[in-house]
């Protein structure tokens, strides 16, 4: 992408190191910075309800303190049976969600919203909802349990690491988009990017 005077400052909201190695394949120059948020659900919430407000808030949180950027947020959150699956936190917790799900099949809803905060900005927002169906082998709890102790995945939705020793928990995933289950939908995001006038490719 051209570097000039135009090209507005693009802002990750977010310290993942996973969003940020996603979002530098794209090999924009750009900024991550972690919004303060409370994540609990909101009362009455769907799932997929529960990402997109997220998404936009931590989108929103960043904007606030950088005016004139371009401004990524991302939230992820996986149903199963249509009731929210949290973060473990601890290993007792993510096995008994893995327990839970194997065999069976997950849904991982991932929202992404950018805010472009230029004054002449196209399209201010633009937030969707990405979802990609996981299917988990029906695994005994002492490999579940072996798993968790190498990996420890107590922060992550679902208890499994796709990008990691998680995939090998796996049998299968159904999505539009390839990099939506790892945090952020790239092909979603492209599509938003070209819409706000950011060019990927110099002709």
């Amino acid at each position: 992408m051209p570097t000039n005077q135009t090209t507005p400052r693009l802002i990750l909201a977010s310290s993942s190191v996973y969003r940020r190695e996603l979002l530098s394949r794209l090999r924009l120059p750009f900024e991550s910075m972690a919004p303060d948020l409370d994540e609990t659900p909101a009362a009455g919430e769907s799932p997929v309800q529960t990402a997109l407000r997220l998404a936009q808030q931590k989108a929103a949180a960043i904007a606030a303190l950088a005016p004139g950027a371009l401004v990524i947020g991302s939230d992820q959150v996986a149903t199963l049976d249509g009731v929210q699956i949290g973060k473990p936190g601890n290993h007792a917790y993510a096995l008994k969600q893995l327990q839970m799900m194997r065999g069976r099949q997950v849904v991982f809803h991932t929202a992404l919203c950018l805010l472009d905060g230029r004054d002449q900005a196209p399209q201010r927002l633009q937030i969707e909802d990405v979802t990609a169906v996981v299917s988990f082998r029906d695994l005994g709890d002492a490999e579940l349990d072996a798993y968790l102790r190498i990996e420890q995945p107590y922060d992550c939705a679902g208890s499994a690491k796709n990008e990691g020793l998680g995939i090998a928990i796996l049998s299968g995933i159904s999505s539009s988009d390839p990099t939506a289950l790892t945090g952020l939908p790239l092909i979603a995001l492209t599509t938003m990017l070209r819409r706000a006038g950011l060019p990927f490719f110099k002709v």
